[in-house]
This record gives C-alpha cells, structure tokens and sequence, in this order.
C-alpha cells in the first residue's frame, strides 16, 4: 500500500489506514496525529473539509466576499437617478465646457450603444418567446410608442405655437423609442418590471423602421431630414449592441453574466453624463427659449403618461400592467433623439427639444413612479391580470 499512499496527502492516507485496520479488528486511534507531520496545503484543506463536515458546521468558502453591499450600493444610487439627472442638467447649463471640451459626437454615439449593450445582457431568447405569449399589453404599448406619442408631440408643438425647428424636434422626441430608466421606474411604481423590459425591448426594435418613417412622412415637409440616415444609425445603436448582448448570453453566459453584474452602475454613469453632454451642446439655446419651451415637453411627457394609463385601464388591463403602460409610454429614449436630430437634421435648433426632454422624461416618470409608489396595487387585478414575461431579468435593467 506504500506506493498507493505515497502521492496521498497526510489525513487521506490516515483515514485509509484507519479504515483498513478496522476492517481487520485493530484499534487505530480515531484521533489525527496532526504533531507527527506538518501537512500540505491540501492537506490542511482537506482536513478542515472534513472536520467541520462532522461538526455540522460550514467550512470556510475559496469564494469571493458577497457582493450584496455593492449591490446595495448600485441599487441605492439608481433610486436617486433624478438626482443625478437634475444636477448633470444643471452642471450642462452653469459649465457646459465641462462636457463640450471632450464630448464628441462619436463618443456619444458609442455611450449611448454601450446603454444598449448592458440591456441586451439581461435578455433571452427565450424573454423574446415568452413575449409573444401575451402580446397585447405589447401592442398596446407600441401604438402608445408610435401613434400616439407623435400625433400628441405635434399637436402640442402647433398649440403650443414652436417654431418649425422646435415643432420637428419635439415630434422626433416622440416618434423615439422607449427609454431604458423606465424599467427602474415602474420597479418603484410596484408596476411590472419583467413586462416593462419587453416593452422597452419591443419598442427599441421597432424604431428601426418606425422613427424614420414618422421622420419622413411628417417632419420631412417641415424640416429637412435625412430618414436613410437615421434607419442606419438605428441599426448601428440600437440593433447591433442588443444582439450582441443577446449571444453573449446565449453562447458565453459567463461572459454576459460578468457584464450584467456592472451593467446598472455603468449604465447609470453613461446615462447622467449623456444627460449633461446634451444639454450642454444646447445650453445657450435652451437658456434663450426660456419656459416656452420647457412647458411644451413638460405636457408631452405627462399627459401621454396620464393618457396610456387611462387607456389600458380602459382596455381592462391590470393597475399593475397600467402603470407599467403610463411609465413606459411616458420616458423616452431623449438622448437617442438628441443624437439622431445632431447627425441627421440640417437646422441646429431640432437638437435642443430632445436636451430639454433628457431631463423632464426623468422627472416626470420618477414622479408618477414616486406617487404610485404609495397607492397599493389591488390584490384582485395583479393577480387576475398577471401578464410578467417570464424569465425576463428584473433587476439589472435600471438606467
């Protein structure tokens, strides 16, 4: 047995002395001569292995410490993300050299496609599948999206009196897709957080043919436009980093799961400096338009807030899934309008509408979130319109 043992480490090789010696009536001590060697580092683990596997009590882990206190910590700061809204808005417009001497447009093209790589991340192909399941808080949501977000924009614009520029930027803010903060937002809202993220992704998808169709049909007489130029973009920002999130998870889950853990902290400091680069490249405009164009976008995000909510209670949907509705139809994705409008519309002045809505989107969609966060859901609706997207991620969607 020597040459058996010799390769083994000291407890193992005791332990199988013991058991032989039993087997053939002998007496060996149970106790581990631990002061007749000094064992190996194996050893050592093997030994506290099995010691503490006879104790009942847990043996120390090789693993990391847990994460939960950086957790903790994200998830604290994406709660105050109107904070940070509001004061990257206000730092755009006291000292927009703090973001204009280093943002460029490229730059905010690429922040703006890593917002929707740590999106994709979060997703499945079998979220995609699960969506289809029960569509109709979907489709209901889209026509909010693309139908009536846009034929309110322009309505407002023309009542509202704005000139051309403005009345072709406030409606490309509403042909855009949804926002991604609007999954944090229905999240404190108690809406549907799983179904928010389909509807954010559903919505995401369609502007790759529906912004620059609206574009074209309506904001082209007004404004020139280039809508080529903006289906390219869409594909380049949008589609292209969320299907990279999607084979990630796919085919290197470990790979995609390593991203998701960062993704809301990154995505919450990419989102606030987007904030603030917006509004400065456009802080003497928005300054000189004063309120006249801050009400404009103040109307717009909340009344299709107010108006998508009504209608999908109004289509005996859930108070869950209507909040879920109102959040997602109210938050835009502003800072892609920003970005379209700067690359793909001849007059400068359609930018500014879009820097302005980066901020009321998030103000207006934390305060409904704030409000119904203190009105329970009724039991009876959440649990008689349960319409979760299963398997969808719910917490790493934040910004």
């Amino acid at each position: 047995r020597a040459p058996v043992l010799a390769s083994v480490c000291p407890r193992q090789r005791f332990v199988r002395l013991r058991a032989a010696n039993r087997k053939q009536g002998g007496t060996l001590s149970a106790a581990f001569p631990c002061d007749d060697f000094t064992p190996s580092r194996k050893g050592m683990r093997h030994a506290v292995t099995t010691r503490a596997a006879s104790d009942g009590t847990a043996a120390p882990s090789s693993a990391p410490p847990s994460s939960s206190t950086y957790k903790k910590i994200v998830e604290g700061m994406n709660t105050l993300f109107p904070v940070w809204t509001a004061l990257a808005a206000v730092s755009g417009l006291v000292a927009p050299t703090m973001y204009t001497s280093w943002m460029t447009n490229d730059l905010f093209v690429n922040g703006l496609a890593l917002i929707m790589l740590t999106m994709g991340v979060t997703l499945t192909f079998d979220d995609m599948k699960a969506t289809l399941k029960k569509p109709l808080p979907v489709l209901f949501n889209f026509a909010c999206c693309y139908l009536l977000m846009p034929v309110l924009a322009y309505s407002i614009g023309v009542f509202c009196g704005l000139p051309s520029a403005y009345l072709a930027g406030i409606v490309l803010v509403g042909s855009i897709n949804g926002g991604q903060a609007s999954n944090l937002c229905t999240y404190v809202a108690r809406g549907d957080v799983a179904l928010s993220v389909a509807m954010t992704t559903v919505t995401t998808f369609g502007c790759i043919a529906m912004t620059p169709l609206i574009a074209k049909l309506v904001l082209g007489t007004i404004v020139g436009v280039d809508a080529l130029g903006i289906a390219k973009s869409t594909v380049q920002v949008v589609l292209l980093p969320i299907i990279v999130g999607l084979l990630l998870n796919q085919y290197a889950p470990k790979a995609g799961r390593a991203i998701a853990e960062h993704s809301p902290a990154v995505g919450l400091v990419v989102f606030i400096t987007l904030v603030g680069a917006s509004v400065a490249g456009c802080a003497s405009a928005i300054l000189d338009a004063g309120w006249s164009l801050q009400w404009p976008l103040i109307f717009l995000h909340a009344i299709g807030g107010i108006l998508g909510y009504f209608g999908a209670r109004g289509m005996r949907l859930s108070e869950k899934v209507s909040r879920t509705v109102a959040i997602e139809t109210a938050m835009k994705s502003s800072g892609f309008a920003f970005i379209l409008a700067a690359k793909h519309f001849t007059d400068y002045s359609v930018r500014v509408p879009a820097a302005v809505s980066v901020i009321w989107m998030s103000i207006v969609g934390s305060l409904l979130a704030v409000a119904w966060r203190y009105m329970p859901v009724p039991q009876e609706n959440a649990a008689n319109n349960n319409t979760s997207t299963p398997g969808t991620s719910t917490t790493n969607n934040k910004v």
